[in-house]
Order: structure tokens, then C-alpha cells, then sequence
């Protein structure tokens, strides 16, 4: 609602003006009622009003001069308009040149306030929409610096301005948040994921309003990425006297309390300053690979996690050297045997939580070198997690040794696929592949599976050859397809929508505008020839 101050002092005016039209209907409440210009400028020295009603002849202090002292002191944003019973136009003039909106003679008629009330109303919707938009350009222009630093492509101007936008304040670390079992794999859902990419994103926000510009939406790449990127300073925390992980535990609670769905936070390693922030953003994506051969949790903190440095822990470095070489040449019957043996070596040494993650969290690391110098360009660290994911079964327990010997089976195959450069010959046949059933239910997942491919690997060669994601890729070829159809037949919207594979025609429709800018039935009448 939209706040009044009335200003006259004749209380029968007043009275008047109050129950003249249905206020509230109209989007107004009257928050005072005063007599004199005096009594307004008090008001205004304590209180917010959206739009001054005022007389102008009044005692003490009149409303021209109201208006005059409040344009001189800028005690109000408000804005102005002035009643009068007097019909001379220098006292127009001088209202006009003090801003004021709107001069309306006395008696009042009603259809002159109704048109002043909606006038304001219109000012103030096309201003909130203006200081929305800005403030959105605003929101941009920080998170892409704040990118920057995260990718580590920066230069002194990205730090001068995220310093200067952001509250940082002690020691900092990139934090990913996440939805929880809500990733799918049909591409018809992607629409649907980037909604809740977005209800994410303002739960974020909602509960942490005095940071909000520190959650950045879209940091990741990674097409099957639905996440938020946080810039957690540990001040956020000091000064509730709380640690990092109850602060970061009592943040996921209330994003859940808003969101009404579970969330999970992978938090990278500290940094003393956001200079650093790539750092910690890299630790967050090796802490994201490797958390699938660790208990489930609502918040994963790098240094909780990692332990690889720990001196007192006990390394089965010779069964471990023998695991990696069984993996590396691809030999399926001493994989599972070296995993039986590293497990048994540690369950020797004694079942200890700690133990058994430095071992795994060492063979995984070595797996991602070991990886890294076949193809340095590949996200190794994405593929580590879909492989430990895909190779997690229900009946199991993460970390265990079937999951091991699941997960080191695949990446064994995932390692070949590398030596052989696959993307060279393969992507041509799957260019084929696509082009002759991109009306069925295609997707990485099951061209990994034909291909004999790691379907994560495979999304980021093909996006590396095509310059677009497997699945915009898909996109732009049914949309084609289906803009031919438009022009050479006469067949309904909702079908052409079904040959090119989209069940949803709302879907479709929404990803041809995107595309071709308009919609399919307007593309069929502003390009048929006939």
C-alpha cells in the first residue's frame, strides 16, 4: 500500500477528502491527517510517506512553503501535490517550479483525486520496475566479476569492485548449494530444473538478506548444474559466536524452512582473501568428486573431509600403488582383487572412519592425475563424481568396498575410452546418430552406454567440438526440424511438437521462442510464402 499524508486545516476538508473515495481500493492508506505544514515537516522527520496531499493556505506554516522546506532539506521523496480554493496561477507556478505533481482546485472533485492516486500509482509501478532492472545490472555486473576471481581470470578492477560491493570480512570460502535428488535426465525437464534453480537462488536470498548479493546464480559450466554459488566469510559466523559448521548447518535448515526441499552445501577450503577465492572454488569440486564415497550429510566442509596430510593416519600405500595399477591397465579380475586386499588392510589396521577416508580420498586423487595426463582438458573432477555416483547402489554403503570395486571397474573402462581419443572417430557418428533420432528419447546417458563411452566425458568432448551442450545441441536441431515442418505443412502445433520429440507442447513452444524469437504460429505466418 502506498502511504498518504492529507495536510489542511479545515478538519471538514479532511474529513472529506477521507471517505471522498475507497482508498485502500485504489492501493492507498492514509497515514496522517495534519493541520498546518509544521505539523507535516515533524511527521516527515520520523516517518516515510509515498505521496502530500496538501492545502495551501493554512496557518503556521503553509503548504507552499511545506513543499518549499522539504525540496530545500530533502526530507521526503515523496511526492507533491497541492489543493487550493484560490484559482491563481502564480500560486501554480510556484508549486510547479517546487516539483509538486499535481494542482487541484477546490471544492474536490473526485475524478481529479482518482486521476492524481492513479497517476502516482503508475509512477511509482514504472519506478520499482526501473530500480528492479538496475538493480538486477547491478547483481550481474558483481557476479561476473565475482566469476572472474572464482575461474581465476582476473585483474585488479574485478577484485577492486567485488571488495567494494561485497561485505568480506576475515577468511573466506566458495560454498556450492545444491538441490538434493531433484536432478533428471529428460531433457523436457530441464525447463522445470532451471525453475527450481531459481526458487533456490531467492531462498537464498530470503534468509540471508543483509548478504544477499553473495549468492551468485549459475557459477557452474557443468550443463546438469542446477546450483548456487555462495561467498561465505567467516565473520558471518564470529559474530554470533559460531562456528563454520553450525552457522553453515543453521543456513541450510532455514533455505530448507523456505524452500520446502533438501539441500546440501559443499563448502571449499578457507582462503585469506578473495584474490584466492579460485582456490577454494577448485577444493569445492574436488571435495564435490569424492563426497560419494562418504556419508550422506547436509554440509560438507573441505578440511572435515580431507585428510590426506594427516601424518597420524595410517596409508596402505602398497596395496593402494596396486590398485591404481590394476585400474590403469584396465585388468578386471585384479581390480576387484587389489580392492579386496586394500580393504582388508584397512579393516587389519582397525575400522576407523578417518583411516578409511584418507585411503579412498588418496586413490581418488591419484585416479584424477592419473587421468589428467591422458586429457587435460576434461573436467576430471566431474567425471570422478557421476562415475562414484552411477557405481552407488541402494543396497550398498558408500565408501564400502562393493561401491570401490564398482567405481574402480568404470573408471578402469572411463581410462580406456581416454587412451583411444574416442572423440575423434565417435562424434561423428554420433553427429549421425542424432540426426537421423532426435525425435526419440536421446540423451548422453544412454549414447554413453551404445558408445561404450563415460557419458560425463562425452558431454564435455562434445561441448569442447560443438562449442553448445550436448543438449542445446539437440535442442537447436528439433527446433529446426520443426520450423521446416511449419513452412511445408499445415499439420497443428502440438503434433509438429511430437515428430520432433517434445511431449510437452508447452515446452516446446517456450524453447522455440527462445531460438527463433516468436512463437511456432507466428513463424508459420510471418515466413509462409503462400
Amino acid at each position: 500500500m502506498l502511504k498518504v499524508m492529507l495536510v489542511d486545516d479545515e478538519p471538514f476538508i479532511l474529513q472529506g477528502l477521507k471517505i471522498l473515495i475507497d482508498w485502500e481500493k485504489e492501493g492507498y492508506e492514509i497515514v496522517a491527517a495534519l493541520s498546518n505544514g509544521k505539523e507535516a515537516l515533524d511527521y516527515l522527520k520520523e516517518n516515510e510517506v509515498d505521496l502530500i496531499i496538501s492545502d495551501i493556505q493554512m496557518p503556521v506554516m503553509t503548504g507552499l512553503e511545506l513543499l518549499e522546506t522539504i525540496q530545500k532539506e530533502g526530507l521526503s521523496q515523496a511526492r507533491f501535490a497541492i489543493l487550493t480554493g484560490f484559482d491563481d496561477f502564480s500560486y501554480a507556478q510556484r508549486a510547479i517550479k517546487n516539483n509538486s505533481m499535481d494542482y487541484i482546485l477546490k471544492p474536490v472533485q473526485k475524478k481529479d483525486i482518482l486521476a492524481l492516486l492513479r497517476n502516482v500509482s503508475s509512477l511509482e509501478k514504472e519506478n520499482k520496475e526501473k530500480e528492479g532492472d538496475r538493480k538486477k545490472m547491478e547483481d550481474a555486473y558483481l557476479a561476473r566479476n565475482v566469476i572472474a576471481l572464482i575461474k581465476g581470470k582476473y585483474d585488479e578492477s574485478n577484485i577492486e569492485y567485488v571488495k567494494k560491493h561485497m561485505q568480506l570480512s576475515g577468511k573466506i570460502r566458495y560454498v556450492d548449494i545444491e538441490l538434493v535428488g531433484e536432478l533428471k535426465e529428460s531433457d523436457e525437464d530441464d525447463y522445470d530444473m532451471r525453475m527450481l534453480q531459481h526458487q533456490l537462488h531467492n531462498a537464498c536470498r530470503d534468509v540471508q538478506k543483509e548478504n544477499l548479493n553473495h549468492f551468485i546464480f549459475d557459477v557452474s559450466y557443468d550443463e546438469s548444474s542446477y546450483d548456487v554459488g555462495f561467498i561465505y566469510c567467516e565473520n558471518m559466523a564470529t559474530r554470533y559466536d559460531m562456528t563454520d559448521d553450525d552457522y553453515l548447518e543453521g543456513l541450510t535448515k532455514k533455505i530448507e524452512g523456505v524452500l520446502l526441499k533438501p539441500v546440501r552445501m559443499i563448502c571449499g577450503k578457507k582462503v585469506n582473501d578473495v584474490s584466492q577465492i579460485a582456490k577454494s572454488y577448485s577444493s569445492c569440486r574436488m571435495l564435490n568428486s569424492i563426497k560419494g564415497f562418504h556419508n550422506e550429510k547436509r554440509v560438507y566442509i573441505y578440511e572435515d573431509e580431507v585428510q590426506i596430510e594427516q601424518k597420524s593416519a595410517y596409508l596402505c600405500k602398497k596395496s593402494l600403488d596396486e590398485c591404481i595399477a590394476a585400474i590403469e591397465k584396465n585388468e578386471k579380475n585384479q581390480i576387484e582383487k587389489s580392492v579386496e586386499k586394500l580393504y582388508e588392510e584397512m579393516y587389519n589396521v582397525g575400522e576407523n572412519y578417518n583411516l578409511v577416508n584418507l585411503n579412498i580420498n588418496y586413490l581418488l586423487f591419484q585416479l584424477i592425475h592419473l587421468a589428467s595426463e591422458q586429457d587435460d582438458n576434461v573436467n576430471q573432477e566431474e567425471v570422478i563424481q557421476y562415475i562414484s555416483e552411477n557405481s552407488f547402489e541402494n543396497s550398498l554403503s558408500r565408501g564400502s568396498r562393493e561401491h570401490m570395486k564398482n567405481f574402480a571397474l568404470q573408471y578402469a573402462d572411463y581410462l580406456m575410452s581416454l587412451r583411444k581419443n574416442v572423440s575423434r572417430g565417435i562424434l561423428s557418428s554420433i553427429e549421425k546418430d542424432i540426426s537421423e533420432h532426435y525425435a526419440e528419447n536421446i540423451s548422453l546417458r544412454n549414447l554413453g552406454e551404445k558408445y561404450y563411452m563415460n557419458s560425463s566425458y562425452l558431454g564435455q568432448v562434445f561441448r569442447k567440438k560443438y562449442n553448445v551442450s550436448f543438449k542445446d545441441y539437440l535442442t537447436n536441431i528439433r527446433i529446426n526440424e520443426a520450423a521446416k515442418m511449419l513452412l511445408m505443412s499445415d499439420k497443428k502445433i502440438n503434433q509438429i511438437a511430437e515428430e520432433v520429440g517434445y511431449m510437452d507442447c508447452d515446452y516446446f513452444i517456450r524453447k522455440f521462442i527462445e531460438i527463433k524469437g516468436c512463437t511456432p504460429s507466428k513463424y508459420r505466418k510471418n515466413n509462409n510464402l503462400n
